[in-house]
Parts: structure tokens; C-alpha cells; sequence
């Protein structure tokens, strides 16, 4: 399969955050790596995949963008719930019937489900697969529902079966320890071993009923799953996608500075009693904050990166099923997206807090070539603001001069297109341009960063 542009579409981009905390690990505390022997403030390649993709699916479900003619992915353990709820409202099933024929199929499919009260309904992993998935499940269910029903009665007797040797099980060890001596100083009883509930054998699903789930899973037009791919070990004809996307953890360029900010929060029932009140008694019975506690906040320029295999993308197209013209416009609407959620998306944590969300990229930089190229060697040496100034006006002289050295010695690298929404690199892309010596030419909108 050939393509008109060079196989890789390389961003990179220069962003800054003050006093935020767009991603923290499992004791809040920010994210943070050594590089070029500082330690750097990050953000994980996981939460900027997961922030462009849901900000493209939001996108296309409000019906803007490229994509908004395609359908999206939904990663979720919910698809039972999503299936019963079609069941119901498409085909009058009753509620207790439609849960309990979902979540049949889809372990009959070679999914499982969760154990406890709370997981029951849901399977025990993730499943990234198109949004309307459920209702094309209920849909071939119901159509094909004398047959399934006839699966069904079998995988009925499977469960009542291991339910009952399970229960002769339990009885049979209850009845043990009853009979057993209280001595003490008797022997301990040999382990024996793990009494588990064995794993009922579901008895395989028809070819036509499995193949109709099977074809509801699949990847189909929503583009997202060809972009960033998908990996389900659980159901072996579900194919694996690799994903066209590359994306690298971003990092300050400067030095990491984070803060553990102390915050008190007012109870409003309190102050209303303490300002109100008669005697100062009665005020200093009201003193004091509803709740205190730290957050950490970080502050600095991140550098940032993804790429694009253009190659990649098509093929997968063309392994959902998309004829070659099909698939070269809608691949082509997919890389115009990718750029658009590279620039605007953000990680969402403490978006209320600290309105993270609202940043803007410094400068962003969009160039083709026969491989990917990543920037991170710019900032092995560290901004120091305290000597080279602002970190992202010295940072995009920085990335500037690196780039016009690799498309000068690489010739498949071309010199590509930025922007910038900031205003002293705006006077110095102005400078360079009047200089002769811009590497890449500039744009005036997120759009014409396409090639």
C-alpha cells in the first residue's frame, strides 16, 4: 500500500503549566523522572493517549471535527450493562432476563465477570470496542433468539451443575471439620488443595451466534481503536491492533518545581453561626475550618511528543474492512484530528482546581519523515532561567536549533510547519523569518498544520 507523504507525521511541542497537577500517581504526588541528572516533572505517554482520544470521541459524538461522520471506541467493563440495556429498551426484554443473557454471551464469548457484589455485571478487564457494540449484541440476540435461547438452556445446566458440585463441596468440607478433634496437640491436617470455585465449562457458542458477538467487537470505522490500538488476550478472534500512534511521556525542560500546597476548607453552616452570633462565645464555639489537608501542584515548560505511522493507520483501515478509497479518507481525517487533540487536549485532573485545561501549547512544531523523530535529546542539558531566561522562549530557541540540525543532515526529515500561541516566541519566530533562518515555515491556524 502506497502513500503520498512520507510514512511519519512527528509533533512536538512546548507547554506550560503554573500551579497545576494535570496527572499524579497512586499517592498524588506528581509524576517525576531523572533526565540529563535533574530531576524533571512528567506527564505520562498513558494520560496524554487517553486525553487526546476521549477529547476526539467527545468531538465526533458532538458531531465536529473530521470525525465526526465515524463512530469512536469506549474502553469499558460495562458492555453486559450496555447490552441489557438494548435488550430492554429496543426489544421489550425483561431486565433480569436481558442482564442474565449478556453476560452468557460474552462468557461464552471467553470473557469473565467480576466476583464480587459490586463487579458482578462488570467483565474483569477493560474492553475497548466501538460505542454502539452492545446494541449490535442485542440486536443479533434477539434476532437469532431461538437459538440462543437453546445455548442458553445448556449453559444453564453448566452453571446449575458446578454450582451443585461446589456446594457438595463445601458441605463435604464443613462436614470435616465438625468431625475433627478439638485436641490441641492433635495433627494438622495435610493442605489440601485451593478450594476455589472450579471454573464452570461453558459449552461453546454456535458459529453464527458467535460470529454475530465477534463481529460487533470488531474494530469496524471507529478510528480511534486504529490509531491507538487495542490488545484482548481474552478472546482469541479478536484481533490485536496495533496501534498507528506514538506518544512519549512529556517532561519540564527546566528543572521540576512542585509545591505541597496547604488548603483549608470553610464550612459554610459554621461561618454563617459564627457571624451571626451574639457574644464572642458563641463565635469562637463556630471557629475554626470545615476540613484542611495538602495538595502538591507543579509549575513549569513541558516538552512533548507524538508520531503518526501514516502506513500503519491505512493498513489497519483496511483490516476493519474499509475499501482502499474509504480508508485513505478516512485516514486522512484521522491525522487531521490527531494533530487538532495533540495541540488542545489536556489531562483532566484537578481541572476545576487549577483550570489546567484552559493552556494553550508555546509552540508547536509538525514535520514528516521515513522514521519518527523524537526531540528529547534537545533537553538533556536542563533550562537554567536563571542564565538562558524564560524556559519557553529558551526552550523553543533550543528546539528550533535542534530541528534545523536534523533536517540538515537528514534528508528525508522535512522542515515541516509551527505555531506558536505565545507572544515573545512569536517575536522570535518573527526575527528568524526576517533573518532567513526560520527551519520550518510558520502557520496561523491549528488546521494548517496539516500537510
Amino acid at each position: 500500500m502506497s502513500i503520498s507523504k512520507p510514512q511519519y507525521l512527528s509533533l512536538h511541542a512546548l507547554e506550560t503549566f503554573a500551579a497545576a497537577l494535570p496527572v499524579r500517581d497512586e499517592n498524588g504526588q506528581p509524576k517525576a523522572f531523572v533526565y540529563g541528572g535533574a530531576e524533571r516533572t512528567a506527564i505520562s505517554a498513558q494520560a496524554r493517549r487517553r486525553a487526546e482520544r476521549t477529547h476526539s470521541r467527545h468531538r465526533a459524538n458532538q458531531g465536529e471535527g473530521p470525525l465526526a461522520s465515524y463512530s469512536s471506541g469506549r474502553r469499558t467493563r460495562e458492555w453486559a450493562l450496555f447490552t441489557r440495556d438494548a435488550l430492554v429498551k429496543n426489544y421489550d426484554w425483561e431486565t433480569d432476563e436481558a442482564i442474565y443473557a449478556a453476560k452468557a454471551a460474552l462468557e461464552g464469548l471467553g470473557l469473565k465477570f467480576g466476583e464480587k457484589d459490586s463487579t458482578t455485571h462488570l467483565t474483569k478487564v477493560l474492553f475497548y470496542a466501538p460505542e454502539d457494540s452492545g446494541d449490535r449484541i442485542a440486536e443479533h440476540l434477539n434476532t437469532h433468539a431461538d437459538a440462543f435461547h437453546t445455548w442458553l438452556t445448556k449453559y444453564t445446566a453448566a452453571k446449575t451443575e458446578a454450582a451443585a458440585k461446589e456446594e457438595a463441596k463445601k458441605n463435604a468440607k464443613s462436614a470435616r471439620k465438625k468431625a475433627a478433634t478439638p485436641d490441641a496437640d492433635a495433627p494438622a491436617e495435610p493442605a489440601t488443595k485451593d478450594s476455589r470455585e472450579e471454573e464452570t465449562k461453558v459449552p461453546p457458542l454456535p458459529k453464527e451466534l458467535r460470529t454475530g458477538i465477534l463481529t460487533a467487537f470488531a474494530p469496524r470505522d471507529a478510528i480511534d481503536i486504529t490509531v491507538f490500538g487495542r490488545f484482548l488476550a481474552e478472546v482469541a478472534e479478536l484481533r490485536t491492533v496495533d496501534g498507528a500512534a506514538q506518544h512519549s511521556w512529556a517532561f519540564t525542560i527546566a528543572p521540576a518545581e512542585h509545591i505541597d500546597d496547604f488548603y483549608a476548607a470553610a464550612d459554610d453552616a459554621k461561618l454563617e453561626r459564627r457571624e451571626n452570633a451574639l457574644d464572642f462565645l458563641d463565635a469562637a464555639d463556630n471557629a475554626g475550618a470545615g476540613m484542611t489537608g495538602y495538595q502538591s501542584l507543579i509549575s513549569g515548560t513541558f516538552y512533548r511528543h507524538a508520531a503518526l505511522d501514516r502506513y500503519k493507520l491505512r493498513v489497519n483501515l483496511r483490516a476493519a474492512g474499509m475499501p482502499t478509497d474509504e480508508a485513505e479518507t478516512a485516514a486522512q481525517a484521522a491525522e487531521a484530528e490527531f494533530i487538532q487533540a495533540f495541540v488542545d487536549a489536556v489531562p483532566r485532573a484537578k481541572t476545576n482546581s487549577t483550570a489546567s485545561t484552559g493552556t494553550l501549547p508555546n509552540l508547536v512544531l509538525a514535520h514528516e519523515g521515513a522514521r519518527p523523530y523524537f526531540y528529547a535529546a534537545a533537553f538533556q542539558r536542563h533550562i537554567d532561567e536563571t542564565s538562558d531566561g524564560p524556559a519557553a522562549l529558551a526552550g523553543a530557541k533550543r528546539l528550533l536549533d535542534h530541528h534545523r540540525l536534523v533536517t540538515t543532515k537528514r534528508t528525508d526529515a522535512t522542515p515541516g510547519r509551527l505555531l506558536t500561541y505565545d507572544l515573545d516566541i512569536q517575536e522570535l519566530i518573527d526575527q528568524l523569518a526576517a533573518d532567513g533562518t526560520l527551519p520550518a515555515a510558520e502557520v496561523t491556524t491549528l488546521e494548517q498544520l496539516t500537510a
